[in-house]
């Protein structure tokens, strides 16, 4: 019986089918398992057929059905492992395949694929352009080095004429993904020894002898991190009722050189905009560093607890191995410091809510008749007493009050001094305290005892603020691969401002850049990206600016809609005529994301969606991945998560920005700037959620943020 086996790009084809093409490709793949060898060349229904002016003689297309063919690598050694590489419309399906060459990489052994016709149309142009140029970027590397990496004749023809980065990163889609991985390394200036080391190494098999021209079946064994083997019809029909969970740990060429570095020498920080995979990275790099020694003990950690969650489910699909998995701590911040000081104290803390911290900051103002309001105490408190650990007045004196946009004298920091004490004091004799007093405390104890964890690896890093950082400081002890950290500060949805090295954090020189979105479609990403181009965003570590330049999709598909309405009624009457034609294109119920900025708008879109026999769940309820409806969540709780498509609710001039959440910038011009980019960086979180499809709709006045757009 012939075996399948699904290459990366089958997954990135098969994900976006509607759902009756799904089905013939189930049907398809489950008859394929069935048919001996002979069989399946003789049977009129799959119609396994060969590719007329094919590179690779090896190409053939199986029918899916009238209109869509599967494109399948087919052994010509006596293998029976057949390679499903694609599914494509059927008049595109002969064009893709023929332009393919599949080839085994002579250093990783591994099997990888170059549009070998779009690199010869290329080639000689380049070559010219090439030979009047100042510099070219791998002049320095003799062809025996990069022979000796892995670099094919026909890729070393090309690699000669490539005079920049942004070249290289133009030929990256062109390129096989090994070759193309270790010229990005060099690229970035790491040693052809670096190379080998952490790129060739770690990929060529333990036996692999001198001659590459190994069969199919051996070959697509080597490729493990982009080919997945079925082995039964059980596996078949599971893997192919759940691709999504596959596409969403696969790793691509230039997040796996960042995430499959053998060991850094300290703090690694990965930047990215929404999409590039820096979750991606992050699950990779968990299971790198397990597999380095049996006994690692390893800390997961993100902001919220459903972006928790998501990790923990993404985790077990990657690693699928219950022994690694139970070395893998899998939590909030908040949470592990909650656990920290129960254990290490004796009892557990009780953390009062934002609602009620407002509160008490009100009575004592109050209390003490202080000219500054409840808001802007809750703020100092916040950015400058907890973000700098300040125990005493004479701290509070000489402490640094960088990014506050309004001046206190000594005289001025004395008189608000007491309100700090009585704010805790308070707290104290009500035997609670803050979810960020947790924190400050579990750093306390961490200082003073030992690190759990041999690494740590946090995910969503642009939210946490200070006193979280003290804790993942203390968590695990400072040396190479210590911590692991992935964020966006366009993303930074919370109110923290950090400097990573005044923590002890030092990612000089271990800081990598992701830049291709392979979530959303260019459509989506440019439309998205206008929300934030009128503003400034500082980086991950607050010593700069970040940017979003260079920063691009693969992909491309339908543009945005954005339409005001007349009435609320009729904006949710055409979200559910919306979702209706989504679904009617094949799109599961779960496959689509609906948000706003409150639940009132979320539970009247509920009702609407629920009246029309929508399946409809919300996200705050934890339904698990295999539970049927379409997700509703706020804005907030829409980070992390990716739909097909997503509707964005209620943009109005007064949701976004939401007068609340902004300081006056009569109390503190600096703050209320830092609290309108936080509002714009909200529906920017919310918008790129989408993968194929985005509509964004308001009633009455559109907000602000909006991009003007034609």
């Amino acid at each position: 019986m012939p075996q399948l086996a699904f290459a990366s790009s089958f997954w990135e084809s098969y994900d976006v089918l509607q759902r009756p093409v799904k089905a013939g490709v189930r049907k398809a793949m489950q008859k394929f398992q069935q048919l001996t060898v002979p069989e399946l060349h003789a049977d009129k229904g799959l119609h396994l057929e060969s590719v007329e002016n094919a590179r690779d003689p090896r190409m053939r297309t199986i029918r899916i059905n009238d209109f869509w063919r599967g494109v399948v690598l087919a052994p010509d050694d006596g293998s029976d492992v057949f390679l499903l590489v694609n599914v494509v419309p059927h008049d595109d399906a002969y064009t893709w395949a023929a332009k393919r060459l599949y080839t085994t990489n002579s250093a990783t052994r591994a099997l990888e694929v170059r549009n070998v016709a779009a690199i010869e149309q290329l080639t000689p142009a380049l070559e010219r352009a090439a030979a009047t140029a100042d510099s070219l970027l791998f002049a320095t590397y003799s062809d025996t080095v990069l022979r000796e990496l892995g670099i094919d004749d026909q890729v070393l023809r090309a690699v000669r004429t490539i005079v920049d980065g942004a070249q290289l990163r133009a030929f990256e889609t062109l390129l096989p993904e090994d070759q193309c991985e270790v010229l990005q390394y060099l690229a970035e200036g790491f040693s052809p020894e670096e190379v080998y080391r952490d790129v060739v190494a770690v990929r060529r098999p333990v036996d692999a002898g001198p001659d590459p021209d190994e069969s199919l079946a051996v070959v697509i064994a080597n490729t493990t991190s982009r080919i997945t083997l079925v082995t039964g019809p059980e596996e078949l029909a599971d893997i192919l009722e759940k691709p999504f969970a596959a596409w969403r740990v696969f790793l691509h060429p230039s997040q796996r050189r960042v995430a499959y570095r053998v060991s850094y020498g300290g703090p690694v920080q990965v930047t990215g905009g929404p999409g590039t995979g820096k979750t991606v990275a992050a699950l990779h790099r968990v299971k790198h560093l397990l597999t380095r020694s049996p006994d690692t003990r390893v800390l997961l950690t993100t902001f919220t607890n459903a972006l928790a969650a998501s990790l923990r489910e993404s985790l077990s699909v990657l690693l699928d191995d219950e022994s690694l998995l139970t070395r893998v701590e899998v939590t909030t911040v908040n949470a592990y410091a909650h656990g920290i000081v129960t254990r290490l104290d004796g009892r557990a803390p009780s953390p009062i809510g934002d609602r009620e911290e407002r509160q008490v900051w009100q009575r004592v103002v109050k209390k003490l008749g202080l000219p500054w309001t409840e808001q802007f105490l809750a703020q100092e408190y916040r950015h400058v007493v907890l973000a700098q650990d300040l125990r005493t007045l004479d701290d509070y004196r000489s402490a640094s009050r960088r990014g506050r946009g309004s001046a206190l004298s000594p005289t001025k920091r004395q008189q608000l001094w007491p309100a700090v004490e009585l704010f805790e004091s308070t707290l104290g004799e009500q035997k609670a305290t803050t979810h960020l007093g947790v924190c400050a405390r579990a750093a306390e104890l961490l200082a003073a005892s030992s690190p759990t964890h041999d690494h740590v690896v946090v995910d969503e890093a642009q939210d946490l603020h200070p006193a979280q950082w003290r804790v993942l400081r203390g968590a695990v002890a400072p040396g190479s691969d210590d911590l692991f950290i992935t964020g966006d500060p366009h993303q930074r949805i919370y109110d923290s401002k950090v400097s990573l090295g005044s923590l002890g954090i030092q990612v000089s020189g271990r800081t990598h850049r992701l830049r291709i979105n392979y979530r959303s479609t260019e459509e989506i990403l440019a439309w998205s990206t206008c929300i934030l181009t009128p503003v400034s965003v500082d980086d991950l570590g607050g010593e700069g600016s970040d940017t979003l330049a260079g920063y691009r999709s693969l992909l491309h598909g339908r543009r945005p809609q954005a339409d005001g309405y007349g009435s609320e009624q009729a904006e949710i009457a055409a979200l559910v005529e919306r979702v209706e034609d989504w679904i009617a294109q094949g799109i599961r119920p779960s496959e689509i994301g609906v948000c706003a900025r409150f639940n009132v708008l979320l539970d009247k879109a509920y009702d609407r969606l629920a009246a029309a026999r929508i399946p409809v769940v919300r996200v705050r309820d934890n339904p698990g991945p295999d539970a049927d409806g379409v997700r509703l969540a706020t804005m907030h709780a829409m980070k992390g998560l990716e739909f097909r498509c997503v509707a964005v609710l209620g943009v109005t001039a007064s949701a976004l920005p939401f007068a609340r959440e902004v300081t006056s910038a009569s109390v503190d011009a600096l703050q209320h700037d830092s609290d309108l980019l936080r509002e714009r960086c909200l529906l920017f979180v919310a918008c790129t959620r989408a993968r194929e499809a985005l509509a964004v709709s308001w009633s009455g006045g559109a907000s602000p943020f909006v991009p003007q757009t034609r």
